[in-house]
């Protein structure tokens, strides 16, 4: 385990997956990251590559050959290099071998960064194409945060508020871990999205189209406790996609914000990989660079 820390927080990072593993707060000594309980959900922030989400009945194909992937891929599940580190930045690495090559057939390099900014936590990723042809990949992010002041004997887990105050869409989980394209409004009250026992009862909301670039969780007492902040690239090739979601019907002390470069496959998707809806593209020897800051208020 890799600690960092600075005058605000104390954050560890496991090889395993290269996954942000805790985020304490040395001010308030608050632990933010949800710390991996099994009855529940048992990890904690997993680097999804190279999909997000599932495809359809777990196989996917690529110039007429067909490939088996279990859901958010493989990477989350492997044990990556340490490549630097300082008290306050970390980078690990992770290369394609024989293993991945017969679930994935493309050569790469994965590296994942971890900066320490004031009270905020920047988590960068970098997709190297070692290879001359093109490949194709999805990345995401799924870290799982502690509701504020969470009583189980209570219906209401706090706000979301984003910064767009119009109402959103999103799309559901359908069938198999995959997508149905219908639209679904998600209603804002004053701007703010309740959370309650109920909001994720069909599971994951799925929002896509740049719709917003930032979300932070609330208190009970509509007090910011945390935000995400992600960005995309400027080339318009892809849209980043945000998925909302806490484990439905188990009432579950946490709740995931998930910066996404990619979606899941739409139900019965029969078409090739690099048609995917999101996917990533990458010629010969280019390399693809996005990140997504954690911000934590209590810690000013």
């Amino acid at each position: 385990m890799v600690t960092l820390s600075n005058q605000q927080l104390t954050v560890q990072v496991s090889p395993e997956g290269a996954e942000l593993c805790s985020i304490r707060g040395n001010r308030s000594q608050t632990e933010y990251l949800w710390q991996a309980d099994p009855a529940y959900w048992k990890r904690h922030s997993p680097v999804l590559f190279p999909i997000v989400g599932s495809v359809w009945e777990n196989t996917y194909r690529q110039n007429g050959q067909t490939y088996s992937l279990s859901q958010h891929g493989f990477a989350r599940d492997m044990t990556f290099s340490l490549i630097s580190q300082t008290e306050t930045e970390v980078w690990f690495r992770l290369e394609s071998n024989e293993e991945t090559l017969k679930k994935y057939p493309f050569p790469f390099v994965l590296e994942i960064g971890y900066r320490l900014e004031q009270q905020s936590v920047r988590v960068m990723w970098r997709v190297i194409n070692p290879d001359s042809q093109e490949m194709f990949f999805q990345i995401g992010a799924h870290p799982a945060f502690y509701y504020p002041d969470f009583c189980s004997n209570t219906a209401e887990r706090g706000f979301f508020s984003f910064d767009k105050k119009d109402d959103l869409s999103c799309i559901l989980i359908a069938e198999k871990g995959c997508v149905a394209l219908d639209k679904h409004p998600v209603s804002l009250q004053d701007g703010l999205l309740p959370l309650d026992i109920h909001t994720f009862d069909r599971d994951a909301l799925v929002l896509e189209d740049r719709q917003i670039s930032q979300v932070t969780l609330l208190d009970k007492q509509k007090q910011p406790h945390l935000s995400l902040e992600f960005t995309a690239p400027v080339v318009g090739l892809f849209t980043a996609d945000v998925g909302l979601w806490s484990p439905p019907a188990k009432n579950a002390p946490f709740v995931c914000i998930e910066p996404w470069y990619g979606r899941c496959d739409l139900a019965h998707y029969a078409g090739e990989y690099k048609d995917k809806d999101w996917i990533q593209q990458l010629n010969g020897g280019e390399t693809f660079e996005a990140d997504y800051t954690i911000t934590l208020y209590k810690e000013c």
